[in-house]
């Protein structure tokens, strides 16, 4: 069975074929990226994510709704994962940690990540640089 999932997705023309986190395509993904909503405020861009700890990797895995969706290996124990969260954030738009803040949802999966210093079209280029 895992031989023909192996084979489709070398047919879609995915590069390693079947991913087995679930990990979508950069092409889909930077189509869906349009979809995801940043705000400039006046503290800087705001974005929102949903994060699934205990992952296998730290990886953006999609979207939903017009949430970002990180998976990250750290567990959501004593604000670990919090952390994990704003690190990969701040890696992935090449800022420093220090400019990327849980605006709400600290004890949620669902948080508003705010990067300090950064308008809404500068993180959207970033993003769309990245993953596409």
């Amino acid at each position: 069975m895992g031989g023909a999932r192996f084979k489709r997705a070398k047919r879609q023309g995915r590069k390693n074929g079947f991913s087995r986190c679930g990990m979508l395509l950069k092409n889909s993904l930077n189509s869906r990226l349009a979809l995801i909503s940043i705000h400039d405020t006046p503290a800087g861009a705001t974005f929102q994510v949903k994060v699934n700890p205990r992952a296998r990797k730290n990886a953006i895995t999609g979207t939903q709704g017009d949430a970002l969706k990180l998976a990250l290996t750290a567990p959501p124990v004593e604000g670990r994962a919090n952390q994990a969260c704003i690190e990969f954030v701040a890696k992935l738009l090449n800022v420093p940690r220090s400019s990327v803040t849980i605006a709400a949802g600290e004890s949620s999966r669902q948080k508003l990540i705010r990067v300090a210093g950064a308008r809404a079209a500068q993180v959207e280029g970033k993003l769309r640089v990245l993953l596409g």
